[in-house]
């Protein structure tokens, strides 16, 4: 579940109607739910309790501040991929060894960074890694904990670009080789053989493909537990959401309970896996970050204009692909709702909602059944949480979205909208121009 709805005819988030915050601060802008993150969290915090466990929030899909603190708050640790991260991780009042860093390219200064923050692990991509790792942490006169990714070669049938678990993706060590490695990196000494970690992708929405994964490795990673005295076992993250705009009811999507059918739920996902782990005996990692921020966050946007051509209905809105790429990007779907409910409603108007951009490719929808909308009228792109402020970019010297986060009536700007002048800030005419 998350907290937008309409209560008077306007779209809420929480106790606060959105057209509120977009007159205050202006579009494009994201809107944020604690009671969202905050819920999220905890019910997949709970359902892993009959295990050791620790969730790390993959920073990746929304680093904001703000959103990083409501997670520590709740008892989170983090899934980091850059020195960066961790610094935001610090900056946000996380702790950083509850942090897990994963990444195919770990640079000599971030490994040493991380290893003077003593992370809790290095997830490694590759056997150069951990040989660049060992070596870093010698020169350090520090014993670096490490897992290696375990590449299962399970095919998630998600999207292309967010599939991660098959011998075609550059992320983890095949299976095969695993065992191996293993032995090598324990003859390595400054390394400590922590854990074992995979990943199958992004976006699930199904518990088979993370059943099959654990059942592949999990004879494994009892061999190696045995053999390292490994203290846990990441199962990743990958937890998809609902983006789809109707189900079989007709509704639409977003409105049904985590109980409706095929949704899946973290009882539905440890229903399925916790039998598997129990046994084991370690500490279970997960590393979700679209499950718990994707419904918790909107993009509000503004109608600029209403084009109307021999076929199509255009309605041009002053969001782009550079605050939400994901559209353009991997074809994904947002629904889209007006703020304000009219009365009467009226037919429903196939339109191409399209930003500014020159750019074929700047859409967030096509020929979709939208509400009739005119120049000044609200959007609402919902599911917006992951994977949109954080891709954004200033393409088209286009300012980066301001950000605010809202808890029951109250909310406060936890991003600024980014001054035109700050994009060509660090940017200098040499001499021999002027």
């Amino acid at each position: 579940m998350h907290d937008f709805h309409f209560a008077d005819g306007q779209l809420h988030c929480e106790g606060v109607a959105l057209n509120t915050l977009a007159k205050k601060f202006g579009t494009p802008l994201y809107v944020y739910s604690q009671h969202t993150l905050t819920d999220h969290f905890q019910k997949l915090d709970t359902a892993m309790a009959p295990v050791d466990h620790l969730i790390c929030f993959a920073v990746k899909s929304n680093s904001n501040l703000a959103v990083l603190r409501v997670l520590a708050n709740a008892g989170s640790g983090f899934d980091i991929v850059s020195a960066g991260e961790l610094q935001r991780v610090i900056a946000a009042g996380g702790n950083p060894r509850q942090c897990v860093f994963a990444g195919v390219g770990k640079t000599e200064k971030e490994i040493e960074f991380a290893l003077r923050q003593q992370v809790y692990s290095f997830n490694c991509e590759s056997e150069p890694e951990l040989l660049r790792i060992n070596r870093v942490a010698a020169r350090l006169k520090k014993v670096a904990p490490v897992a290696v990714r375990i590449n299962p070669n399970i095919e998630a049938h998600t999207h292309a670009k967010i599939t991660t678990g098959t011998y075609e993706n550059k992320f983890g060590i095949a299976f095969e080789q695993v065992e191996a490695i293993y032995a090598r990196a324990s003859r390595l000494k400054n390394l400590h053989l922590r854990g074992v970690q995979m990943h199958i992708g992004s976006q699930i929405t199904e518990t088979t493909p993370f059943e099959q994964a654990v059942k592949k490795v999990l004879p494994l990673v009892q061999k190696l537990k045995t053999k390292y005295a490994l203290e846990f076992f990441s199962v990743g993250g990958g937890l998809g959401i609902i983006y789809d705009p109707m189900l079989a009811s007709g509704r639409p999507a977003w409105w049904h309970s985590p109980a409706a059918k095929n949704i899946l739920t973290p009882a539905s996902y440890a229903a399925r896996i916790l039998p598997l782990l129990q046994p084991l005996g370690l500490k279970i990692l997960m590393e979700p970050g679209r499950f718990i921020s994707g419904n918790a966050g909107v993009l509000l946007t503004r109608v600029e204009f209403v084009k109307r051509t021999g076929k199509k209905n255009f309605v041009i809105v002053d969001a782009a692909m550079n605050d939400l790429i994901r559209p353009a990007f991997y074809d994904a779907h947002h629904e889209i709702v007006p703020l304000v409910k009219k009365a009467g409603g009226g037919k429903a108007v196939a339109s191409d909602v399209v930003g500014p951009i020159c750019e074929s490719g700047d859409y967030f929808c096509k020929d979709r059944p939208l509400p009739k909308v005119g120049e000044g009228d609200h959007l609402a792109l919902l599911s917006a949480g992951a994977y949109g402020f954080v891709m954004a970019s200033t393409y088209n010297t286009r300012p980066l979205a301001a950000e605010v986060l809202v808890n029951g009536k109250k909310f406060a700007l936890v991003r600024e909208r980014q001054p035109v002048k700050d994009i060509w800030a660090g940017e200098k005419v040499v001499a021999w121009l002027k």
